[in-house]
């Protein structure tokens, strides 16, 4: 079985999800697992699909076609194999406080010279209850290398939230979203 990532974006419009799993279930295609969501007027999204290695180049080709159609702008790539997942080295970092530019930024610069992956990130800004101000909001999967520093990981937030004014946990992902 071959497992394909396919990131799909195009107009927004009904019929896009559709479009994309014709062609994969008429290819033998499993839709294993995707995150979609209407983004500032277009459609976007990723999909993980297996299917019998054979039928890889039809499904590419079909999947040319919804293009051709003008529906949606499909890259197709051939996923890796994850090997085992160890989930002891999960984190779950939220964060929220007022948008800015740069807050991403300064978070992922952290977690990259500790060699911290991010699983998933999840983003969007939201109006402050009472102010209508706005809000920015993060949550991300996060695992640690081997022989991670936590401590240090937690000063270093500490203080990317101390100067950004942000509020920032730093906690173990619960064992129902690991895996």
């Amino acid at each position: 079985m071959a497992t394909l990532v396919l990131t799909v974006i195009g107009d927004d419009r009904a019929g896009l999800v559709d479009a994309l799993a014709g062609p994969i279930a008429d290819n033998g295609g499993n839709w294993d697992r995707s995150h979609m969501a209407r983004l500032a007027g277009k459609f976007a999204g990723i999909v993980v699909v297996t299917l019998p290695d054979g039928h890889v180049d039809a499904l590419a080709a079909s999947l040319e076609g919804v293009q051709a159609q003008g529906l949606l702008d499909v890259r197709i790539a051939i996923a890796a194999s994850d090997g085992p997942v160890d989930t002891a080295s999960l984190l779950q970092l939220h964060l929220i406080g007022q948008d800015r530019p740069g807050i991403i930024r300064e978070v992922a610069s952290a977690l990259a010279q500790r060699e911290i992956s991010i699983e998933e990130l999840e983003t969007s800004t939201i109006s402050a209850p009472m102010s209508a101000e706005q809000l920015f909001e993060a949550t991300a999967s996060l695992r640690l290398p081997v022989g991670a520093d936590l401590e240090a990981l937690q000063r270093a937030l500490e203080d990317i939230a101390n100067e950004l004014m942000v509020d920032l946990d730093v906690t173990p992902l619960p064992s129902h979203e690991r895996g």
